[in-house]
């Protein structure tokens, strides 16, 4: 399975830069057993049935994008950071650019008194130590710290405060991300509430996805990619509300491929969903065996990711074709901010 299997030509007009307003204009591109239906978000009741199982990812987008200033003899240099997992010593891993301006023990100054010393550098990494913990450090870091944006948009713009609040889902509950889920940046509590009152259920689950999200496929042969890890908890709650809605017979619909990974890794061992925490690095393309998820609701993904082979796997190669030269030739809005489908295959 080579990745120039899951290329395609993407014009550049149609990567969003900002999201629609409001969040339930983007357009939805319903593909159900191969039909395919244009449509918007906030007709999503219209495709789906009473039982039907949502499963959410509620984690939260830090502003982790941090710009400060190294002095060393006087001297001062310009540092950015960008936060990546915090260790289970109370440090966070980061991006730093430029890390050789960047020496062990030396610290960057932030605003809103937000000062990080480095303690190691590894792998193209640093390890920063704040003088701030718990609810202080998160003040602060509101304050100093931008969205972290997406490459592809952040070469395009810088972020401002409106992303603080078009970066974050109406659900996000649980600190910890670095990159949005961004299937889930389509609703809004009024669509919610539309849903719950047609009988649709929701379960709410956790996956903080890491900068490694936009990292390229870089080998021919996709088999041998290895995937980046995030954490995940699906809990007991969570776990029962899927595992009765399967024994049912009703439809477990993801929202995201975040949440999508999350419930299949907390099914891998047994093939039966179950409470699960850890860090996940499950990597799913075509020939994977889908154990909860019966669709899935997701944003047009960029070629030759690892996400357009997630989705390839789901609703199989050829269709997936299929769907994304609909959606180019009907101008639908990709990537982050872009627009919606609904995979049922």
């Amino acid at each position: 399975m080579n990745l120039s299997d899951f290329d395609f030509d993407l014009p550049e007009h149609l990567i969003a830069v900002r999201p629609a307003i409001p969040r339930t204009a983007a357009r939805l591109l319903v593909s159900d057993k191969g039909a395919i239906t244009d449509a918007h978000v906030h007709d999503l009741a219209n495709f789906l049935h009473p039982g039907d199982l949502l499963v959410l990812n509620d984690t939260k987008v830090i502003p982790a994008r941090l710009f400060g200033k190294r002095t060393r003899d006087g001297n001062a240099a310009n540092i950015e950071v960008t936060l990546l997992s915090l260790t289970p010593q109370g440090d966070w891993t980061a991006l730093v650019k430029p890390l050789r301006k960047l020496r062990d023990g030396e610290q960057v100054a932030f605003a809103a008194g937000l000062v990080a010393t480095c303690l190691g550098r590894e792998n193209g990494q640093a390890r920063l130590q704040f003088n701030l913990q718990g609810e202080a450090f998160d003040k602060a870091l509101d304050a100093a710290g931008q969205m972290p944006l997406p490459p592809y948009i952040a070469a395009k713009r810088a972020a401002d405060q409106k992303d603080h609040e078009d970066y974050q889902t109406v659900f996000a509950k649980t600190k910890g991300a670095v990159a949005a889920p961004t299937a889930s940046l389509h609703f809004d509590d009024a669509l919610l509430e539309q849903l719950a009152a047609k009988g649709v259920e929701f379960a709410h689950v956790t996956l903080h996805v890491g900068a490694g999200t936009f990292l390229p496929v870089k080998v021919d042969d996709i088999t041998t990619h290895k995937m980046h890890a995030e954490w995940g908890r699906v809990d007991k709650a969570a776990a029962d509300k899927i595992a009765k809605a399967k024994a049912a017979g009703r439809r477990v619909i993801p929202v995201g491929t975040t949440a999508l990974r999350l419930i299949e890794t907390a099914a891998r061992d047994t093939g039966q969903i179950a409470p699960w925490t850890g860090d996940t690095d499950i990597f799913i393309y075509p020939g994977f065996n889908f154990n909860v998820a019966d669709a899935l609701m997701t944003n047009f993904h960029l070629p030759k990711s690892t996400l357009m082979m997630l989705v390839s796997a789901l609703a199989g190669q050829s269709e997936i074709k299929k769907i994304y030269a609909h959606a180019v030739a009907e101008n639908y809005r990709f990537f982050s901010y872009g627009d919606a489908s609904l995979l049922i295959p």
